[in-house]
């Protein structure tokens, strides 16, 4: 709604409905899964594009979680590339020990880009897509995809059949996955407890 796509998530109006994979749903359990993983971590980065108009919620809902456990949080923007590179020697030179990187278009473009830097500064870091884990990233936890498009394809079965999109509701995900790289917790010298891996939708190894 805060983009504008819709009047509401009961009755979106117009002549549009959506599946919402809304990143700011499960920021709050993404800060928590990364507490659990590295208990130790004093201080916690954030990494976010301004320029995302779901950036604010996402803060919003790690700045609550935060708050209510006593967490200290760092966040650090990125916009650009140059951007990221700046952004990850902030953290490194505010001696963060974990991050939750946002969730954002720009940065999935520079995924390979935000991964190595992770790397690099030897920082266990949390996304929000997959896609991330797969390629290297500590972990991830987000929407199933999978389950996003098997409502997408309901809702298109049913807007064919007569149905106005401005009736049917905003979908929200219900199903959501861990991930995690057994092989990236190695490298950064994190053991992952049993109990955490067999939370997890994948263990990569």
């Amino acid at each position: 709604m805060k983009v504008g796509i819709v009047a509401s998530f009961n009755r979106p109006g117009g002549n549009i409905t959506v599946v919402n994979p809304s990143s700011s749903l499960y920021s709050a359990k993404r800060l928590g899964l990364l507490r659990e993983l590295v208990p130790t971590a004093a201080l916690i980065g954030v990494l976010l594009n301004p320029k995302y108009p779901d950036s604010a919620t996402q803060l919003d809902d790690i700045d609550e979680a935060a708050h209510t456990v006593g967490q200290q949080i760092h966040v650090v923007n990125a916009s650009t590339e140059q951007d990221i590179d700046a952004a990850f020697t902030t953290l490194s030179q505010q001696g963060i020990g974990a991050l939750i990187s946002g969730v954002d278009p720009f940065f999935d473009t520079r995924r390979d880009k935000i991964i190595a830097l992770a790397a690099h500064h030897a920082v266990p870091t949390i996304y929000g897509q997959r896609a991330y884990a797969v390629a290297g990233g500590l972990m991830s936890y987000a929407t199933s995809f999978t389950e996003a498009y098997r409502q997408a394809g309901i809702y298109v079965g049913r807007i064919l059949k007569g149905e106005k999109p401005a009736d049917l509701p905003v979908v929200q995900p219900t199903k959501y996955e861990l991930v995690i790289n057994l092989k990236t917790a190695k490298a950064l010298g994190l053991k992952v407890p049993v109990s955490m891996q067999l939370l997890a939708d994948e263990v990569i190894e």
